[in-house]
């Protein structure tokens, strides 16, 4: 019988979501409470990966055990009871037994949150950008990712994967209680593609690169074309969709 697990982490103190040999991830941690409890091995299959350092308001993921929870009220309590402050359980539901965490999700969205000064309430989540901005131009470069599909020029390289095509359907900087939030929404995204968009977004917007040059380093699929990644404390996976969930 197969589960969805929908639940959300602070990333500082994790190698990100995916196990690792030799870092303490998220998936370690939940597969290990899941296995504890239920008495069975549990192996999670994660919606989306997450770097280390990066955090999830909203991830899901989904697990298969011979069978039926009784209560799955009481096994969201006695999760949450057993993991650290830092990750929380919402809840777990049923689900067909070909439904997949990954595959079956619609969307994803990211928030990558900066602050202008420091606040050490926000210094675990957020990045702290001194030099002014230039927010408009910086929505203008970030409405071009709406218009092409090929982002191999913001992924990391060494990557395993088919193809670089994304259908980003939202792009766009806005600010929120003095948070300057880049928002963006796609089917797909690549290995540290966010943070590389930032960081190459935040070139535009203090004037180091044109809205012209953003637009040809995304014609370039080439990721040397592209700025820095932007430290991985302000990025937040804040939403998957699914058809049904």
């Amino acid at each position: 019988m197969r589960y969805f697990i929908e639940f959300s982490y602070k990333g500082t103190n994790y190698s990100g979501w995916q196990r690792q040999k030799n870092a303490v991830s998220v998936q370690q941690l939940l597969d290990e409470a899941l296995t504890l409890i239920i008495r069975e091995n549990i192996e999670t299959v994660g919606s989306s990966r997450t770097d280390t350092g990066v955090h999830a308001e909203q991830q899901y993921a989904h697990f298969d055990i011979a069978n039926e929870i009784k209560d799955t009220e009481q096994l969201t309590y006695r999760l949450n009871s057993r993991l650290p402050f830092d990750i929380a359980v919402h809840r777990i539901f049923k689900v067909d037994n070909t439904a997949h965490s990954r595959f079956d999700a619609t969307h994803r969205r990211y928030e990558y949150r900066i602050i202008k000064r420091k606040n050490p309430f926000l210094s675990d989540e957020s990045h702290i950008f001194h030099k002014p901005l230039d927010i408009e131009k910086m929505n203008e470069a970030a409405a071009l990712l709406l218009v092409y599909k090929n982002f191999e020029s913001f992924s990391k390289i060494h990557t395993h994967v088919n193809n670089f095509l994304c259908d980003i359907t939202a792009a766009g900087w806005f600010e929120k209680d003095g948070i300057l939030i880049f928002n963006i929404k796609a089917n797909r995204f690549l290995r540290g593609m966010v943070r590389a968009l930032v960081g190459t977004l935040l070139e535009v917007g203090v004037g180091k690169r044109s809205i012209k040059d953003f637009e040809k380093i995304i014609q370039a699929q080439d990721r040397s074309k592209a700025g820095a990644q932007a430290p991985a404390q302000g990025l937040f996976l804040v939403e998957v969709g699914y058809p049904e969930y």
